[in-house]
């Protein structure tokens, strides 16, 4: 007697994108997820500034806290995950090439010699003093240097272009932009106060700010208040401020090939890094190509070669892609990651900036600015 055996019904598995489907469909649904994630960042930001005056949360924050709170109340599965780990890497490459044609060479010399030199003194003493800063209070090694890039440089970009070369994972990144958001708001709602306690004039505290504060916006907003010309000074200040990324990405590319084989993370199926194997790194993982093309923007706007109508859109184009990446980081983003580096990168974070202050006034002092 033959006995029918009938076949146990399985649950319907998610929906896919096969390893050998086109590039654009296996990112697609990740890619859209991350936009979407990114147009309620800008939505909120616009409610911001009409209820408020002003939006005291960037988008790129707000894509970060949304992702994060997409990601705690539903884990996006493997249908999701090579378009969230595109936007995450690949795309926020693309964003520091496009943020090279905001800076121009006679933009860095009309600045003197002397005091970019100062400068770049004043962006490598507070990167290693963060970094030890960090260090002390018991932070990763990875963390610490996001923390001391931030700070040190240009705050969220600095961190989001660092993060690949480092192989930072998105919990790191999360952590170090979370914090040093808040803390950028302080510094813009803090630092006039300090011109007439500490007696600075307009073009003392143009270089005070663009030393200190992190963004090319904040910058505007901590200078305004107090004259035209810590406005233009600071602007110029901070605008080589941010050329000094390039170099620093290129000198963590060459001294610290070993944070990138490192596999400690909590989360490594989504990453802001591109861990190689172990062993000697080929020349293109020692030199980024995305440094190569912030260099080389630079270059093509000293040249002449971009013009003036294009640099606009090309920043804007460079600010949208780094929210999308920031909404991809945020969407692999562990809360419980977070919350337990919180204290620790608070206190790095406000004493970084406190030495980074400290350092710049030496400068302000050292150098004789009037």
């Amino acid at each position: 007697m033959s006995v029918k055996i009938t076949p146990i019904p399985q649950p319907r598995a998610a929906i896919v994108p096969a390893a050998n489907s086109p590039f654009p469909i296996r990112v697609l649904p990740g890619v859209a997820l991350c936009v979407a994630v990114t147009l309620a960042a800008l939505a909120l930001e616009h409610a911001e500034a009409a209820l408020f005056g002003r939006a005291w949360l960037e988008a790129l924050v707000l894509a970060i806290l949304i992702g994060t709170a997409v990601r705690t109340a539903w884990p996006p599965g493997a249908h999701w995950r090579p378009g969230i780990e595109f936007s995450a890497k690949t795309l926020l490459e693309v964003a520091v090439v496009l943020l090279g044609a905001s800076v121009s060479a006679a933009t860095v010399l009309a600045i003197g010699p002397w005091m970019l030199l100062g400068i770049a003194g004043v962006v490598a003493v507070a990167i290693l003093a963060s970094y030890g800063i960090g260090r002390l209070l018991g932070l990763p090694v990875r963390m610490a240097l996001l923390v001391a890039c931030g700070n040190s440089i240009c705050g969220n970009s600095a961190i989001a272009a660092v993060a690949p070369v480092i192989g930072a994972d998105g919990d790191d990144v999360a952590a170090s932009i979370a914090f040093t958001a808040v803390l950028g708001v302080m510094a813009v709602l803090g630092l006039p106060l300090l011109a007439p306690l500490l007696g600075l004039t307009g073009h003392q505290y143009g270089v005070l700010a663009g030393l200190t504060v992190y963004a090319v916006p904040q910058v505007l907003a901590a200078t305004a208040p107090i004259a035209a010309i810590a406005v233009q000074v600071g602007t110029l200040v901070k605008l080589v401020r941010v050329l000094m990324l390039g170099p620093v990405v290129l000198t963590l590319s060459l001294l610290a090939p070993r944070l990138r084989e490192e596999t400690d993370e909590p989360a490594p199926h989504v990453t802001a890094g591109d861990r190689p194997k172990a062993g000697r790194l080929p020349l293109h993982r020692l030199l980024p190509w995305f440094i190569l093309g912030f260099l080389a923007m630079i270059a093509l706007r000293s040249l002449g070669a971009i013009p003036d109508a294009l640099l606009p859109p090309l920043a804007t184009a460079a600010t949208a892609l780094t929210v999308v990446s920031m909404a991809a980081l945020g969407l692999g983003v562990d809360v419980r990651v977070v919350a337990r580096a919180g204290g620790p990168v608070t206190a790095a974070v406000v004493l970084s900036l406190v030495v980074l202050g400290a350092i710049s006034l030496g400068l302000i002092r050292l150098l004789g600015v009037a």
